[in-house]
């Protein structure tokens, strides 16, 4: 049978809702397979649209998404589409495309292209000096034989490194010629190479002029600007990855009152599994026997366990904590609930790599412009002249005067200089585009447990208890590593009471601790095992004897500095929310502790991130802040992203910013600084503007040389680096 799933319904898996103990339940029929492929060639907003252009003109694609960090592509496709077609049409169209296995979402620990850039990077710095050396003797008037000498000399030390260091820009240039179309890197190359080239003719010749150390130059700063880049993008590692691991890979099997221990890819809809505490569950599923408190932070953010009964319905990924389950397993592999939020969280995570840049759209015109120039100032000065070496000449010039070095420094140097400066305000910036993006955030959600508050609960009501019944208290609370019993053992030690000593104590998982104490049996626990309702918030029940229980309350703790953050954020003019897992009682009271913020409770992890993109369809730009496995989606959708020091591994790799110091108290400045460097990029792409405007109309007319070209392109660049590096004081 078919079972049709109730994605309304919250705190329940959508895999599991209605599955009757007893009933194989059929998952629903995939349409589309999900295919993988590196791409380890793409480096910019153009090749994003290019490659997702190539791959909606194959049949049977449905869609395809591409994450610029991890330089892949997920694709959506018909089980008849063949994974070599999908590579043979990114190799026709530029694209170098390797197939991945989708299964397989870890990054590399090897920065291998950033080693790559670094090295070539120094080779081409070394052989700039060298060259520049060189040509003091040559500008300095050496007579003829002493500047050949030089020249070739340069020629020896230049070419090798040009050929060399610019292999990125080449592979990319020649990638996207054969797919016939244009990118930042064909003037790049054709600059060096044109610059090299006439070079080499005028030494050959015995000309006076050579631009070695033009082309070297340029070399130099251009891959300066891809490897600033890549420092910042290659600390952004994928949030897929980290949910990925809560994956577990062999589980208890249960068959015909055997237990037997079997990888979790043969385990199939309807078996049933045993899970131990302290393990993870490794199916969505039913609990047929057995109870236990499940830590289910992965879907609430909630730190208190949840208890599991028969009937509970529970999700692969979170943990078992106290007594042995037996689980039915309702949907196994990629159909979990965990593996659907992992995928949605790499598509996520692929949106944010197409944002687009200030400096990507200053420079969208720039190739076809820069190519119509050159060719038109040499055609024009060889019909003048009937000089091809001049002619060439000129059109070196132009493209070496216009490359896009001081564009390509523009924002990489702001955002290095704004990173460093951050980083030592105690906050880590993780994406290369997070600083733009966060100057334009008009909306702030938080998350409750863990970033407004403290994430641990606190005891609150214990000065209505005598002495003895304290010591009681804390004697049963030790004994137990429930978060309510730590609660009160931390409590009761800041006030010096010695613990009793309990006789026969045991933990009765779901339900709390108990034991003997002065011939007395003595409970802590849950209201319900002690015959009383269950209370609103958080609260545990204390018995001594046949006395009647008394009701324990506990709060959480607001973070020293959240109350003074949110009214700064609301000082700027922007709407301020909070989206959180937890009960209504305990969210309505943090949104009132800090000035009655608008609120929903008990989201999961699917529910907080439709709430982004419906925020994100009215225009909104929505910075998120999260601390919770159950918060990663959630942060991935957004415009933008931030998590506290203390929160868990998968919610600060999914985020843009992670505040390394506690508390939120620099949230203020970071925003500051967020607008502060828009500023300076957007002075940057002026100054880089402005030098065009002055320094192509003098090449065109002859009275920039290549080399005049190249000094003029590093005056540029450096200007560009020095107005970005006043940002680190």
């Amino acid at each position: 049978m078919t079972v049709t799933f109730d994605h309304s319904r919250p705190m329940a898996c959508p895999a599991c809702v209605g599955v009757p103990e007893g009933v194989a339940v059929q998952p629903e029929p995939v349409e589309n397979a999900r295919l993988m492929v590196a791409l380890p060639g793409i480096h910019c907003a153009a090749c994003i649209s290019g490659v997702e252009r190539t791959l909606a003109q194959v049949p049977g694609v449905a869609k395809s998404s591409v994450n610029l960090t991890m330089r892949r592509v997920a694709i959506q496709a018909a089980p008849s589409v063949d994974i070599q077609t999908i590579i043979d049409a990114l190799d026709n169209a530029g694209y170098q495309a390797q197939e991945l296995d989708s299964s397989l979402l870890a990054q590399s620990d090897r920065d291998d292209y950033g080693r790559m850039l670094l090295m070539r990077l120094g080779v081409a710095g070394f052989a700039m000096m060298n060259v520049m050396l060189l040509s003091v003797a040559v500008w300095s008037g050496a007579d003829a034989a002493t500047r050949d000498m030089m020249h070739w000399v340069s020629a020896a030390i230049a070419l090798p490194a040009v050929a060399f260091a610019g292999m990125p820009f080449y592979t990319s240039a020649l990638a996207a010629l054969r797919g016939r179309r244009l990118n930042m890197d064909v003037p790049i190359t054709l600059a060096i190479l044109l610059a090299a080239g006439t070079s080499l003719y005028e030494t050959a010749h015995g000309g006076q002029h050579a631009y070695f150390d033009a082309a070297v130059a340029l070399a130099f700063f251009l891959l300066t600007g891809r490897y600033l880049e890549h420092r910042t993008r290659s600390s952004a590692r994928s949030a897929a990855q980290e949910l990925a691991a809560l994956e577990v890979q062999r589980a208890i099997k249960w068959v015909d009152g055997t237990e037997i221990t079997v990888p979790v890819a043969q385990i199939a809809v309807g078996d049933v599994v045993i899970v131990k505490p302290g393990a993870n569950i490794p199916v969505d599923g039913v609990v047929m026997t057995g109870q236990s408190e499940v830590d289910r932070s992965f879907m609430t953010g909630e730190a208190v366990p949840m208890q599991a009964q028969p009937g509970t319905s529970l999700f692969a990924g979170e943990i078992n904590l106290s007594g042995v389950l037996q689980v039915r397993a309702s949907a196994v592999g990629k159909d979990t609930e965990l593996r659907r939020i992992s995928d949605m969280v790499a598509i996520a995570e692929g949106g944010k790599s197409k944002y687009s840049t200030l400096a990507d759209r200053a420079v969208q015109l720039y190739a076809p412009g820069v190519h119509i120039l050159s060719a038109v100032a040499a055609v024009g000065w060889y019909i003048y002249t009937q000089d091809l070496r001049l002619a060439l000449n000129i059109a070196a010039a132009v493209l070496i005067i216009t490359c896009p070095c001081a564009l390509g420094l523009a924002v990489p140097a702001v955002t290095t200089a704004v990173s460093g400066r951050l980083f030592r305000k105690g906050v880590l910036v993780k994406h290369e585009t997070a600083l733009e993006r966060l100057a334009e955030v008009d909306t702030v959600i938080f998350d409750k447990t863990g970033t407004l508050t403290l994430g641990t609960p606190k005891s609150d009501d214990l000065a209505g208890l005598s002495a003895v019944q304290k010591t009681v208290l804390f004697g049963l609370a030790k004994g137990s590593d429930h978060p309510l019993s730590a609660a009160l053992s931390k409590t009761l030690a800041e006030q010096n009471v010695v613990p009793a000593e309990i006789t026969e104590l045991t933990e009765h998982p779901g339900c709390g601790t108990e034991g003997i104490w002065a011939g007395k049996r003595v409970r802590l626990g849950r209201a319900t095992w002690m015959g009383r309702e269950q209370g609103a918030g958080l609260s545990a029940c204390f018995q001594m004897g046949g006395l009647g229980p008394i009701r324990l309350s506990f709060d959480e703790e607001l973070r020293q500095d959240a109350a003074e953050s949110v009214a700064a954020l609301r000082s700027r003019g922007l709407d301020v929310q909070i989206l959180s897992g937890d009960g209504p009682h305990a969210v309505k009271r943090v949104a009132q502790s800090l000035g009655g913020l608008p609120f929903e409770a008990e989201q999961t992890p699917t529910q907080k991130a439709d709430t982004i993109a419906a925020l994100a369809a009215e225009g909104r730009r929505v910075l998120m802040i999260g601390d919770g496995l159950n918060d990663t989606l959630a942060l991935a959708n957004a415009h933008v992203s931030m998590s506290p020091a203390s929160a868990l591994n998968a919610a600060r790799v999914a985020s843009d910013f992670v505040l390394i110091d506690k508390g939120l108290g620099g949230l203020d400045g970071v925003f500051d600084l967020a607008h502060q460097a828009r500023s300076r990029i957007v002075e940057n792409l002026s100054l880089a503007s402005f030098y065009n405007l002055i320094a192509v109309p003098l090449a065109i007319a002859g009275m920039a040389t290549p080399l005049i070209a190249a000094l003029a392109m590093s005056a540029s660049s450096l200007t560009v680096t020095l107005n970005a590096i006043r940002l680190k004081s």
